[in-house]
């Protein structure tokens, strides 16, 4: 199946690009489509200098992902295909694109040949029309229109998929965190707190990892807090540099406020190891690991962050691998403007770092949105693989992020103002990463079909291949044991305090000495963090 693996021989690309007239297909016949906005256009029948250096630009000697095919003058050139090298996947990536444009769908396309040759992804499936990829595709009218225009042998396939929810919420194995390794920064983000609660909540965490208190769930953190803002407490509190009553007041309101959503869910134990993102099929292909997210939509704070997360926990446990044949992972990040809004100037930080440092493990990262404006500046530059779908110019604001879209790509022989506004669905403008590391010329492209489903399977079938996983024993059922919570509960009350309440039972003369040494030996002195605050996973 030459449209799955995606390779192709280049000494195919190069030599029938240069027969190709304009105006004409593979097949001779008219294939018809976006303008392009090309300047210069075709002269005397044949393909003009510009499209032929276009072509030369991604005819690459080892393996590739095939995107689609040449858009230029108007004509969809089947011989002229567009494609990313396979070892460039961990310079990271954007797919942008105003809604319905086609991003899904080439998410679905880049994650098929993926997993064909071998290399696990992750994906976000936000509105629940991405687990389609686990079935065969439909063929048909449309489907064989597309693939005649871009030179496609298409084939209905299926790929390799699991399936998880945040929390058990939703259809999928559950993927749960540790408050512990989550951390400070991204709970800080999920709270919703300003810098100075942020910085109050890491010191609360120091606290917690000094005084060898584990942090399982919601209840761990607020039981420790509660703690701190009590009159026995208090003298703790005073331990603590910088940390205020009112601040920690602050923080346990807004815990009790977000308990109360039902978010304590997501957190607790079994947590999830992200290397199962990492595994591949026993016939060599990757497995496409889907989030299915349709379920808690409407916490994008929370789903947003929680992504973070899963990729900040892959970082942290990844070695250096350099530069390599093939990605260990390629990670989408959907509805990548949520995740900077309203980011502080450490999430930044630790955002930028934590992409720059991933590719040297392995790693891809795409970020998925409307706009490359919507990623901040130092992230988009690390982006090298860009897929840009069309773009609206309704609105002044419209307009001037069409603009500053334009100037983020390569000196290129399309007026892109015109282009982008022009595309039709499952058209694009990309530029990638060549073999030697440099950017590929700007190529308007029509991109293939997915040879999997394109839309949603049905509850029932999805329901099934939850349950028939191997994972899903692992992480089905929550497991509440001793923590933070339990053992501070069980300490004896002062008699002055009654007895009532986590409070009352906290209390008691040496308390935290005793708690120390007996968690001493499980947890160690204090627990290691790396970016985001997040712990480091002992195994």
């Amino acid at each position: 199946m030459p449209s799955t693996t995606g390779v192709t021989n280049p000494s195919n690309v190069s030599s029938p690009v240069t027969g190709v007239t304009a105006g004409t297909g593979a097949s001779g016949e008219a294939s018809g489509g976006a303008s392009g906005g090309a300047s210069g256009g075709a002269s005397g029948g044949a393909l003009a200098q510009e499209a032929l250096e276009i072509v030369s630009g991604y005819a690459f000697a080892g393996p590739a992902l095939d995107l689609g095919a040449l858009l230029w003058d108007g004509q969809c050139l089947a011989d002229a295909q567009i494609r990313i090298p396979l070892s460039m996947l961990n310079r990271h990536g954007l797919v942008a694109g105003a809604t319905g444009t086609g991003k899904t769908k080439t998410l679905q396309l880049i994650a098929e040949q993926l997993a064909a040759q071998g290399v696990p992804v992750f994906l976000a499936d936000i509105k629940g029309d991405v687990s389609g990829i686990s079935a065969p595709g439909e063929g048909g009218g449309k489907v064989a229109e597309r693939a005649r225009e871009v030179g496609q042998t298409w084939e209905a396939t299926a790929f390799p998929s699991e399936f998880y929810a945040l929390g058990g919420i939703g259809a999928g194995i559950p993927v749960r965190s540790t408050i512990t390794s989550f951390g400070p920064v991204l709970l800080s983000k999920v709270l919703q707190l300003n810098r100075t609660q942020e910085q109050s909540l890491g010191l609360i965490f120091h606290y917690a990892d000094q005084k060898g208190l584990e942090l399982v769930d919601l209840k761990d953190l607020r039981a420790v807090v509660t703690f701190l803002t009590s009159d026995e407490g208090k003298p703790e509190l005073k331990g603590i540099g910088g940390l205020s009553t009112v601040t920690a007041g602050v923080i346990l309101r807004a815990l009790t406020a977000f308990e109360a959503q039902g978010m304590g869910e997501f957190f607790g134990e079994p947590e999830f190891d992200t290397s199962e993102f990492l595994r591949v099929a026993e016939d060599g292909r990757g497995i496409v690991s889907v989030l299915e997210l349709p379920a808690v939509q409407d916490k994008p704070q929370l789903f947003s962050t929680f992504l973070m997360w899963l990729l900040a926990d892959l970082y942290n446990d990844l070695p250096e691998v350099g530069d390599v044949e093939k990605p260990k992972l390629v990670f989408f990040f959907d509805e990548a403007h949520l995740l900077f809004n309203g980011a502080s100037k450490a999430f930044l930080e630790s955002i930028t770092q934590t992409v720059r440092l991933i590719r040297s493990k392995g790693v891809g990262v795409f970020f998925v949105t409307q706009t490359p404006k919507d990623v901040p500046g130092d992230v988009l530059a690390q982006l090298g693989n860009r897929v840009q779908h069309a773009l609206r110019a309704f609105t002044p604001d419209d307009q001037k992020a069409l603009k500053a879209t334009v100037r983020t790509f390569p000196n290129s022989a399309y007026d892109l103002e015109e282009t982008l506004t022009s595309m039709g669905t499952g058209e694009a403008v990309i530029t990638v990463m060549s073999e030697k590391g440099a950017p590929t010329p700007v190529a308007v492209t029509r991109l293939r079909a997915p040879e999997s489903l394109m839309g949603p399977v049905a509850a029932e079938t999805l329901a099934a291949a939850v349950k028939g996983s191997s994972l899903y024993g692992r992480y089905a059922e929550a497991v509440d044991r001793e923590s933070a919570f339990e053992r501070l509960a069980a300490r004896p009350a002062k008699k002055e305090s009654g007895g009532g309440g986590v409070v009352g039972q906290v209390a008691g003369s040496g308390m935290f000495k005793s708690l120390a040494r007996s968690l001493g030996t499980q947890l160690g002195r204090e627990i290691s963090r790396s970016l985001f605050g997040t712990a480091k996973r002992r195994r």
